[in-house]
Order: structure tokens, then C-alpha cells, then sequence
């Protein structure tokens, strides 16, 4: 299987370690400096990281590259993936960079890139770019020495991004005397989070705004959902909100408790365009991975789910070749293309709360819209990434379950794009029997893909 250098999400590693290198991390600013610069016109690049350690390096090595190859860089420090996205778009740059491992913990980190435009790039771009990094022959088409590029600091950046929030939220509306309990995960919404709910009128209640470099995702965030849940029955509060380490995930709970995930949140928006009659072609685009329940719910409610690709920026290339609106993944990626270019959990929030305000109504009573088919996901760590076709065994395993199934279930199996680690999934209407379903599938590919 041919190597990738950059993954379902951009470039992403353990520190230090080959692809995550300054050495990877200088020619990558080099390329991309290469790549987007064109004509004599001076040429800006966005940065922007999350809280880990390791983000003062990767800063560091793409900034000397990128300056070096005639880049003008603005380092806005630590803020949400989708800060960046809008900020490159508002500050009229040619690129945006963000510094992350999104969920990942803090030993690990990723590089990637949002063009102009607030998108993500193309597989084929990217693969351009790759090209320049890893060719040991790569001629670097250096500037004049008056055309380097320089560094920046821009100290308003939360500013412009808190503002743009809140002009995502309607401004008849506020949030005067809803309690919420917000999870940052220690990462890099912890600045602005509170600061655009509190704006709005909440009263917030912070758990994960301590990141010190080292506790970015710990027992925390999108991941650990039960935090918020047993805090918001704690503190009776109105919903639990759940960011991951970037800002660009989105899991919450109701007042009771109860967790929803991206599917359940995705139901919920679905429903509201639907009834308005504003859901281009009536069509919601998630991926391969969200519960049957979506696409039976979808289905029942007149419209469509159109599956993709794991990653959220598939999930958006459908979306704009479709022209829909919504989109999303399990995980809590959502994209509202009406107001972002990319999942941001943020965002998705206020589109929640507003919700909320509009209809009256606790979230517990809105969100009971679908209950999800029993799902099973497992790993399995691997040393190479096998062609599933060349291990017939593991194909054995998957049809003897498809079988067993007869059409009232799914199984997936996938590689992460991220990480050497092989995904199994299997739906079904018994949770036991799920179980049993995905244990055999591990245990073939424990056996066949190591």
C-alpha cells in the first residue's frame, strides 16, 4: 500500500519521530511556500496551534521555512482549527496552518493545511506537496534576499474569531440563564469558549481550561463525555458542551445527563431544515461510519443521507459538490456551510442553544429524535497497513458476520488514516451479539494483520 505522507487529517506523528520531525516540519514550510507562492506580490501565511509542548517547534521549524521561501507569517498562538480556517479567509492570506493532533494525546502532533479559501486541501495538493518534502533532490526556488518573508505576531486574533461567532447566534437572542457546563479538554478553545458563551449571556461552568502543555485531552473533552454529564447533574445545569483539543469536535449531554454524539446533533439540525424547507436536495452528508438510525431517520423524514469517506473535509468536498448545507461525522464533526468551511464545535454549539431559545424547550425534549442501532468500534494495532483484499482470512471473518447479520446490520473495516491502527465496526439490532460479531473480526485481524 503506497505511503502517504499526510493522513485522513492532515500530517500527524508522535513528536520527534519521523513524520513528526522539525527536519519534516522546515521542508513542509519550504514546499508549501513553494507551492502557493505566485507573482510579486507578498504572500501571507496564517498559524495557528493548539496547547501541546511540542507546538513551539513545529511553529518554529514551518515559520523558518515558510519565511525563507518568501512567506509573510502571522503566528496567532493557540486557537480552535476552525479559528484558523475563518481567519485565513478574513485576513485575505494565501494559506492557513494549524498545529495539531485534534483528539490525540499530548505526545503526538499533526500539521495542516486550509487554503484561501477556508478549505482543506485536496488529496492531490497535498500529494504535490509531499513530492517536494520527501524528494532528497527537491531545488528550492529561494527569493532574493530582499523577498524573504517575516514573522508576526497578531495579538487580536480570539477578538476576530469571538466576533464571528457571535454573529453566527441570532441577535434576537441571548443566552440569559442558561447554566452550561463546558469541557475545553485543555486545549485550544480554552480562551475563547468561555469568553463567546459568556458574551452571550451564559453562566459557564470550565472544566479543562488549565492546559499547561502536557494536558491536552487527559481524562477530558469530546472523548470523555462523562465528565460533563456527571457535572451538568451536579450543577443542574442546562447541557453539557464537550470540545476535543482543537476545537473542531462537538459532543454534548442534556440536562439529564444523557450523552449525544455527532449523529444525534446531526438529527436534531437535520429536522429543523427539513420542517423549514431549507435542506438543499433534502440531503444530510455524513461518512461510512454514522449508525444506520441517520440514514433510517433521514429516510422516514423525506430526505437522504449521502455517506462519504471517513474525515470531515470529504465529508465537505461532498457537500460542495452537492450544494447541501449540513454534514457531518459520528465523532462530532459538524459543518454548517452556511456559516464555516469546517467542522467547528463552537459553531455547532450556538446552532444548538439557538435551537434551544427558539422552540422553548430543554434539550431532553428535542434530541429524543432517533435511538442509535448498537454499535461496536475496536482496534487493532498493526504494523503495516495490508490491502484488506490480500488477507482472505480477516474477508472470512467479515462475510461470516455479514452473513449472520442478513441485512439488518454492517460491518466496516477501515484503517485510520492517523495512526497504524486497523478500525472495526459492526452494527446490529443486539448488542450482544454485536459484540461477539466484533471480537471474532479482531481476533482475525490480530491473527492475519500483524
Amino acid at each position: 500500500m503506497k505511503q502517504r505522507l499526510f493522513g485522513t487529517d492532515g500530517l500527524r506523528g508522535q513528536g520527534n519521530i519521523f513524520p513528526m520531525t522539525p527536519e519534516i516540519a522546515l521542508r513542509l514550510g519550504l514546499a508549501a511556500g513553494q507551492y502557493f507562492r505566485n507573482g510579486s506580490k507578498r504572500h501571507r501565511v496564517v498559524i495557528g496551534k493548539d496547547t501541546r509542548l511540542s507546538g513551539y517547534v513545529f511553529e518554529t521549524a514551518l515559520t523558518s521555512g515558510l519565511c525563507a521561501n518568501g512567506m509573510d507569517v502571522f503566528l496567532v498562538g493557540p486557537m480552535p482549527t476552525p479559528a484558523i480556517s475563518f481567519l485565513t479567509q478574513n485576513m485575505r492570506a494565501d494559506l492557513g496552518v494549524v498545529i495539531s493532533a485534534s483528539h490525540n494525546p499530548f505526545m503526538d502532533n499533526g500539521i495542516k493545511f486550509f487554503d484561501r479559501s477556508g478549505f482543506k486541501l485536496p488529496d492531490e495538493v497535498e500529494d504535490e506537496i509531499s513530492e517536494l518534502v520527501l524528494n532528497p533532490d527537491t531545488q528550492w526556488d529561494y527569493p532574493a534576499a530582499e523577498e524573504v518573508g517575516r514573522a508576526h505576531r497578531i495579538t487580536d486574533a480570539s477578538g476576530r474569531y469571538i466576533v464571528y461567532l457571535k454573529n453566527s447566534f441570532s441577535q434576537r437572542l441571548t443566552l440569559d440563564g442558561v447554566k452550561i457546563v463546558l469541557d475545553c479538554a485543555h486545549g485550544a478553545a480554552y480562551g475563547v469558549a468561555p469568553k463567546v458563551l459568556e458574551e452571550l449571556g451564559a453562566e459557564v461552568v470550565r472544566i479543562g481550561v488549565k492546559p499547561d502543555g502536557l494536558n491536552i485531552n487527559q481524562k477530558c473533552g469530546s472523548l470523555y463525555p462523562e465528565v460533563i454529564s456527571s457535572v451538568v447533574i451536579e450543577e443542574k445545569a442546562d447541557i453539557g458542551i464537550a470540545l476535543d483539543g482543537d476545537a473542531d469536535r462537538l459532543i454534548v449531554c442534556d440536562e439529564n445527563g444523557r450523552i449525544l454524539d455527532g449523529d444525534q446533533i446531526m438529527a436534531l439540525s437535520a429536522l429543523e431544515l427539513l420542517e423549514k424547507g431549507t435542506l438543499p436536495k433534502n440531503m444530510l452528508v455524513s461518512t461510512v461510519m454514522s449508525n444506520m438510525a441517520l440514514e433510517l431517520f433521514m429516510k422516514d423524514h423525506g430526505g437522504t443521507l449521502l455517506r462519504t469517506d471517513v474525515g470531515d473535509r470529504y465529508v465537505v468536498e461532498a457537500m460542495r459538490r452537492e450544494g447541501a448545507m449540513l454534514g457531518g461525522e459520528q465523532s462530532g464533526h459538524l459543518i454548517y456551510m452556511e456559516h464555516s468551511t469546517t467542522g467547528d464545535g463552537l459553531l455547532a454549539a450556538l446552532q444548538l442553544l439557538r435551537l434551544m431559545r427558539e422552540k422553548d424547550r430543554p434539550l431532553s425534549e428535542l434530541a429524543g429524535l432517533l435511538e442509535p442501532f448498537p454499535q461496536i468500534l475496536k482496534n487493532v494495532h498493526v504494523k503495516r497497513k495490508i490491502p484488506f483484499d490480500d488477507a482472505p482470512e480477516v474477508q472470512k471473518a467479515v462475510r461470516k458476520v455479514e452473513e449472520a447479520l442478513k441485512g439488518k446490520g454492517r460491518v466496516l473495516l477501515r484503517y485510520s488514516g492517523t495512526e497504524a491502527v486497523c478500525r472495526v465496526m459492526v452494527e446490529g439490532p443486539e448488542s450482544d451479539k454485536v459484540e461477539l460479531y466484533a471480537g471474532d473480526i479482531v481476533e482475525a485481524c490480530e491473527k492475519y494483520l500483524k
